[in-house]
């Protein structure tokens, strides 16, 4: 359909809350370690406040050029609470596409989160916050506002595919996003995982941890 400045479509349906409550128990990396460690963003860094609780929330995601940040902007009217927002910025660090005020209404609106494959500024503010956001890099140089974009399609931030209605988790480690589909056994494999981490503490602890894996790990070297 023709458009003028940006291509919008309607937000995927919200994730149970229920779900997303059981992900922010989980760090990234339990959840990681039973999607073969290959899935997630690389290059994206948080610079929130460090918390506790893993971010998790329902995708909404825009896409628009480097710098320009006109279809973010509208695309604040398709989140809802517990949604992040997940912007396809291509990586480029010339101007600053997400800063201080951008992320406090986001806040105040409900959303758990801003993924930015691109630039951030108003560093200095955005760490003296728990609200969750992540980027690739920063500069002061705000953004322009002239569009294209698209609002909820797939993007790519990070080398991550995520599409409209994906579940994001993120805490200090990356992000990852997935199907909801794969949510219970994941949530399910990850606690057992964690079990078993927690096991392994209490036997480096009483003397009992069995280390020859260790031993079987060199003799499949090949040299």
């Amino acid at each position: 359909m023709p458009y003028k400045a940006i291509r919008k479509n309607p937000s995927a349906a919200p994730v149970d809350p229920k779900i997303l409550a059981a992900l922010r128990e989980l760090p990234v990396a339990a959840l990681s370690d039973n999607m073969h460690r290959n899935i997630g963003t690389t290059g994206l860094q948080p610079y929130h406040l460090p918390v506790t609780a893993t971010m998790a929330g329902t995708a909404v995601t825009a896409r628009s050029r480097g710098g320009d940040n006109l279809t973010y902007l509208r695309a604040l009217e398709f989140c809802r609470p517990g949604d992040v927002l997940v912007i396809d910025a291509g990586g480029i660090l010339n101007n600053a596409v997400v800063g201080g005020i951008l992320s406090f209404y986001a806040a105040h609106i409900g959303v758990v989160g801003v993924v930015v494959d691109g630039a951030i500024r108003d560093v200095a503010e955005i760490r003296a916050r728990e609200f969750p956001v992540y980027a690739r890099g920063v500069t002061h140089r705000g953004p322009y506002k002239d569009g294209p974009g698209e609002i909820n399609v797939p993007v790519s931030v990070g080398g991550m595919v995520v599409n409209p209605g994906d579940i994001v988790v993120g805490d200090q480690d990356g992000l990852m996003a997935f199907s909801p589909d794969e949510a219970e056994l994941l949530i399910k494999q990850a606690r057992a995982h964690l079990e078993t981490e927690a096991e392994t503490i209490r036997a480096m602890k009483e003397g009992r941890w069995d280390r020859s894996f260790i031993d079987a790990l060199e003799a499949r070297c090949p040299n």
